[in-house]
Formats: structure tokens, sequence, C-alpha cells
């Protein structure tokens, strides 16, 4: 039909085009004063910064990688340390110390310390032995390790008595290992057979057993004869090592001798440790922490020479040397306005809220006010004089005083439009009913713990346990419920708890009635800003030289005022780990509110109560600690606290402690009669922030007798008809989702007529929600060697 003429479509669609560029071609390009290419010059320019800026950070890199490198392979640097921890009570651990360092020193095999400087490799090690059984001891070793090294026998790869070569404790070990952040790892695998096909069989089927308990990168060597000991070395002198991101925050010195220099009559001393300086330089004016023992200042920090040096050379820069032989190099003294104060805990102004003399300002104000109260006309009688209408009493003083009476008898708790609630009564009233509430608080906390001082008999400890484990299911079937009890008003027994409107939107001041605990702590304006700014102040030292020991140096401490009885524990002989003193960042001695996020350990069985005493391992830090459990609400700032710490679930533990800047993981472990700690959470460090509210919630309930429709009488939830007058502004709910309120009393035992919005079950069980405000328990020691 259209002939040969074949269709022609426009070459674009104007539609699909913007209105700029319809017009375009209608824009003179010289008067528009923009050049054709400007964008695409532009674009181009952008991607060469780019360009620019990732190869300045990649080159950065480069360069502190090849700096740490440096220092830690090369005669600078502290020695590598290999901790041997044995996974299973067959591991012969010993042994195998004594062969890597016998190796590595290349001697005649009569070893000195547990520190050798092998020239051959260029390679200084100290090797250290996990003992087996002691929990506290390997943790406390694995936060040192450079290398931790886990020792299996050949023999339990093919030993008929357990599918795996890991036994409980070891298995223990390395869920906390692991909880801790675990540094580079390896596997030794000894008494192996002598034909080279079995042994690598041998390899790898341990590698195939402990894939799933260990790091992707770990490495399996077989460390039976000499060539697998060199192989070893060589591959370690070249190896990468890795270590947790908390410890390379804060600089530490791991003891390699530690004394005592005692003070005169005073129950303290100076505690002097000697050792390497690693991961940051130490400031001589830092706080530092003595592992399990405190905070202290340093006196003094002396350079020593090297004492395992790679290459003996006659050093020039001694300055002197002591009648034992030890040469310093340098000595560091601290400057009394720089040096920052041993200041843990606040010391509140009894009188700082009581009233003072009136200043000038106040008696000019009061003459005013009675100058103007003066001027105020009342009626008086005719013919009654200034002097006797001095002592005539206003009858509006009277009658607000009746009013004020009125209200107080027949108030409640009244619920605001933010859902708040307060009580109508008297200061007189709470005095009187301190003792029901703290009884009240230690029944339903559950913070009744066994004295130590008495002498309880099995019997009693056995029903101490039962009554434990029973409050534990009762919590989980039942949370929160108590008993409005009989001999006692409820307005009374529940005087500092209120009703909440809504639990996510009411308003809670966190200021208001905080308990006297908190005039001892320090808060932050803003603790990310702050953490920001004692970062950098850190990063400041390691670029400065003044009064700062440099990292890899072998220094000597002096730690000052220390007790004298927790110095001779930690030099003792008969301590298995060496101690460690940490430096702290600023403010990290001063006491706070820490939160913890925390999950209980699947292998413990036993309940764990809010406020129960617990020994807390933060980094470097251990201490004794009483928290406070409560979940964490992510839309809101109120957060429920948990009596329990349940199994199967993440929880917030919150405890006064020392500040320490996140990241940082948490192992729990709970003491037992006559055994080595059980570990019983492990978690992490969340914030420092006294202001997190925390709301102890309890449920009273009451059972419907009659029921009408939308409307039930009520009754056990209270006992007489004042306590439902206190109550009455408190809305109810009940557990098939019904919502009602109070409407009025009925009888003289308690019952009361409920309202609902719905129609009501005779089975139904009606409830009313009620917070107060929790806090933890201050720790009676906090440090426990």
């Amino acid at each position: 039909m259209g002939g040969g003429r074949a269709q022609v479509n426009k070459a674009h669609k104007t539609r699909f085009a913007s209105k700029a560029s319809r017009h375009a071609h209608k824009i003179d390009k010289v008067r528009s004063g923009k050049p054709e290419t400007s964008h695409r010059a532009a674009v181009k320019g952008a991607r060469a910064a780019r360009i620019q800026q990732s190869k300045a950070i990649r080159d950065k890199k480069r360069a502190a990688l090849l700096k740490e490198k440096r220092s830690s392979i090369g005669s600078h640097g502290a020695p590598r340390v290999i901790v041997l921890v044995g996974l299973s009570s067959s591991a012969n651990v010993g042994s195998l110390a004594k062969d890597l360092l016998t190796f590595a020193e290349g001697g005649d095999g009569r070893l000195r310390s547990s520190t050798v400087a092998s020239p051959t490799y260029k390679l200084r090690t100290t090797v250290l032995q996990a003992p087996y059984g002691d929990l506290t001891s390997c943790m406390g070793l694995a936060k040192v390790a450079d290398l931790l090294a886990f020792v299996l026998p050949a023999n339990s790869l093919y030993s008929s008595d357990s599918s795996s070569p890991i036994d409980e404790f070891g298995s223990q070990c390395l869920s906390i290992f692991r909880a801790m952040g675990l540094p580079s790892t390896a596997v030794f695998i000894r008494d192996l057979p002598e034909d080279n096909k079995s042994r690598q069989e041998l390899k790898k089927a341990a590698a195939s057993l402990l894939s799933a308990e260990l790091p992707e990168d770990c490495k399996f060597y077989l460390a039976d004869t000499k060539d697998d000991l060199h192989k070893f070395m060589w591959l370690f002198k070249e190896q990468h090592l890795s270590s947790p991101h908390w410890r390379n925050q804060r600089p530490y010195v791991m003891s390699e001798q530690v004394c005592i220099k005692p003070d005169d009559n005073t129950g303290l001393c100076t505690l002097l440790v000697s050792g390497y300086l690693r991961a940051h330089n130490l400031s001589v004016n830092q706080l530092v922490h003595v592992s399990g023992a405190g905070d202290f200042q340093l006196g003094q920090i002396d350079v020593l020479k090297d004492p395992y040096p790679l290459s003996e050379r006659k050093s020039s820069d001694v300055m002197e040397t002591e009648d034992n032989g030890i040469q310093i190099v340098n000595t560091f003294v601290p400057d009394s306005s720089n040096q920052e104060p041993l200041l843990v805990e606040n010391v509140p102004d009894p009188l700082a809220g009581e009233q003072t003399w009136p200043t000038e300002e106040d008696m000019e104000e009061a003459n005013i006010n009675n100058k103007e109260r003066k001027l105020v006309k009342r009626k008086l009688p005719r013919g009654t004089s200034e002097y006797q209408a001095a002592w005539i009493v206003d009858d509006t003083d009277d009658e607000d005083n009746d009013s004020d009476n009125d209200n107080q008898a027949g108030s409640g708790m009244v619920i605001d439009e933010q859902g708040h609630t307060d009580q109508g009564s008297d200061g007189s009233d709470i005095d009187a009913v301190s003792h029901f509430t703290e009884k009240f608080d230690e029944e339903t906390v559950g913070d009744t713990e066994m004295a130590d001082e008495e002498n309880l008999t099995k019997e009693q400890i056995e029903a101490e346990i039962k009554k434990i484990k029973e409050a534990n299911a009762e919590d989980e079937e039942f949370p929160d419920e108590v008993e409005t009890p009989l001999d006692v008003p409820a307005k009374k027994r529940f005087a500092k708890y209120r009703g909440l409107k809504s639990f996510r939107t009411s308003s809670w001041d966190p200021k208001e009635s905080l308990p006297s605990e908190y005039a001892r702590i320090f808060a932050f304006d803003n603790f990310t800003r702050t953490q920001k700014h004692v970062l950098a102040k850190m990063a400041e030292l390691d670029g400065g030289t003044k009064d700062c020991a440099l990292v890899g140096s072998y220094v000597r401490l002096y730690v000052t005022n220390v007790p004298t009885d927790i110095a001779s524990k930690l030099c003792h002989p008969s301590r298995r780990i060496p101690v460690v003193v940490s430096g702290l960042l600023q403010h990290e001695s001063k006491m706070s509110v820490l939160h913890f996020s925390i999950k209980k350990h699947d292998s413990y069985e036993a309940p764990i109560k809010s406020k129960e005493p617990l020994i807390f391992n933060v980094g470097f830090r251990q201490f004794t600690a009483r928290p406070l459990f409560s979940s964490d609400n992510i839309n809101c700032n109120k957060h429920k606290m948990e009596r329990f710490l349940h199994h199967g679930r993440f929880s917030v533990a919150s405890v006064y402690a020392p500040i320490c800047f996140p990241p940082l993981p948490l192992i729990v472990l709970k003491n037992r009669d006559g055994e080595q700690p059980a570990i019983a959470a492990v978690g992490s460090l969340k914030s420092v922030d006294p202001d997190r509210i925390i709301l102890k919630k309890i449920v009273l309930t009451g059972y419907p007798q009659r029921v009408s429709k939308l409307k039930a009488i009520v009754r056990y939830m209270f006992h007489n008809p004042e306590d439902v007058k206190w109550f009455k502004p408190v809305e109810l709910w009940t557990k098939h989702g019904r919502r009602g309120r109070i409407k009025e009393t009925v009888g003289t035992h308690g019952a009361m007529k409920c309202i609902f919005n719905s129609s009501i079950q005779q089975h139904d069980t009606v409830c009313m929600s009620l917070f107060k405000r929790a806090y933890p328990k201050w720790p009676e020691q906090l440090y426990q060697v």
C-alpha cells in the first residue's frame, strides 16, 4: 500500500532528552563563557587526584610495614615471644621448649634464660611454657604471645579413645584465646614415626582435624628432628606476625627480672621490673598498670644495655655501670608539672549542696520582696491600727494549708502526659519504708550470696544452690513477676517504683535521684571525641623522644608506692608467668560506669545472678566486679534489667570499673571453692556511659473474680483499698493482650473494679508493670593478687 516508499525514523527522540539538551543548539558557545570540554577536564582532574591520593596512602602503608618488619627482625627489635600450649595432657611441652632454645642458641645445651639470641638466624626468641590445667596462667601468657604454638603428640591422632586430639582443657583454652583475639598461630607435631610417608600423612591428618578450630593462616610444623626445627626457624624469621588490635594501642613490658626496693616502714615499696619495651614508646610521666595489682606512677626509667645482643660489640653510649655489672645507657626522671596524677575516684564535697551565708545580692532581693509584700492592701475592720493589723493572720494562708493537706491525703501515683509518675507521699513516708524497700530489692534482684565467713554445712550449701537454680528457672518462665506482701502496704513496699505510659517514648531524667557512688566516678561530655584525642596523644609520643623510652629497648621500670605484700607475691619464685607492666592511656585510671556486651559461655551451666562477684579480664587488666545485666534496646534510651544471665543470647553487663577505651575483649571468670576459676562468659567493651538508664521491672498480678463484658472485679493484686487508690493512675494489661485501668475499689480487702478495651476472659491474668532505676554494686576490693 505504501508503494516503494521506506519508513524513515528520527535519528533521536527528543521526548527522552532533557530540556537543556533540546535547547543547546540555540545557545551561542562564545557568549556562554563556558569551554566545551570543561566538564570532561574536571572529571579527568578529579580522577587524577583520586589516583594520587590512593598512591600516597599505599606508599604510607608500605613504609609502615617495612619499618615494622625492620624493627621486629633487626637488632633493635624486642625478642619474638613463642608460647607453647599443650592441647592435651599427653603433650610434652617442656621437652619442645628445651629443644627450641638449645637449637636457637647453638651452644653447649646449658640454658641460662628463656630468651636466646641466635647469630645464625639473626633472630632473638623468647620461649615460654603454658602450664597445663592452669587457665589463668595460660590466659596471661596468651596476652603477650607473638606466636601461639599448640603442641600436638602424634599418638593422639590415631588413638581410639576419642575422635578429637583436643581434650576438655584444650578446648577451653582455644575458646578463651579466640575471644581474646588470636595472634599468629602454629601447630607443632611431636613423637612422629621415622619414615617420611607416615610423617606427611600424620601432618595432613592433623591439619584436617584442627582446621575448624584454628584460623585459616595457621601453619603446621613437624618438630622432632634438627632439620624440622631448622626449617621452622628460617620460616619464623621471615614470617609477618599479626597481633590483636587492642594490644597494639598500649606500650607494655614483659618482665625478664623482677625485684623489690623497700621503703622506710610505710608498708609500701618500689617494684623494679626489667624487660623489653614493646608496641609503643613509654613516657616516664605516664601511669602504668601492673597486671593483677593495680595502677601506679613511675619513679624512674633506666634504659639498660641489651643483655641478649645479636652481635657482641662494645657500646660507647654507656653512662654508668652498677656494682652488679648492669650498664645504664640512659635515665628518665618524671617532670612533676607534666606527670599524670594517680586519680582513681572523685572526692565529693559533702557541703556542696548545703545552704551558705546569704550574699549581698540575696539580702537586697529579700528587702525588695518585703517592700512589695507591704504594699499589698488587706481588708481590715474599721478602726484597726497598723500595730493591730500586724497581728492579724490572713485567712488565705489557712485555706492554702488546708487545701495542701487535702491534696496530700487523696493523692496517689500521678502519670503525666509523657508517662512520668510521681509519688504524692512526703519524705517521712519514704524514710519509714526504706527498710522494706531494701529488703524487697534483695529478694527480687537475687543479691543474696553465701558469705565466706559463715560456716555453712554441706546440706545448707546444697539447699542454697538449689534455691538459686529454682529462682533462675522461675525467672525464665515468669519474668519480673512478684507477689504483693500481706503485712506491708504496697505503696510503702513499692515506694521507689513508678509506672510508665510507654517504655519506649516516656521520658526519664538520667540525673534524677542518683546514688552516692555516682559522686565518686567520672563522665565524659563526648566519649568518642575524647578517645580520638587520647589516641592522637599516644601517636605523638611515638614521634618524640623527650622523656620517652624507645620501643624495642631494654628498660628497668621503677613502679612506686606498691604495697609490700602485693609486690612479694609478684616476685615469688613459684609464680609461673612473667609480670606484665602496661602503659595506660589518659584517663584510664579513673573510675566510671563501663558497659560490656556479654554472652554466657557454652561450657558454664550454673546460673549467674546480677550483682554477683565475678572476675573481669579486660585487656591487660584483671579486676573484681559485680555486674548488673540488662537488655540492649536499639530504638530506646531505656534498657530493662535482667536478674540472670541466660544462655544463648547477648546481654549488657554494667560495672563500676576503671575507664578503658574500646576495642577491648572481655573474659569473665567465676571463682570455685578449691578449684581453678571457670570461664563463665565472654564479650567485649561496648561503651563508657554513666547516664545509661537501666530500669528494673516488676509485674504485680491479679485474677478476675467476676467478669461482665468489658468490666471485671480483680482481686489478690492488692490487699487494702488505700493501695488500690494509690496505684489507680497506672495502666493495666492482661496476658491475653487486653488494656485497661482501675475504676474504683470494691470492699475492704483490696479488690477493685477494672474496665478494659475488649472483652476479658475468666481465666485471664491482670498485670501491672512498675519500674525503678537500677545501678551496679561498688566492688569491695578491685584487685586481688
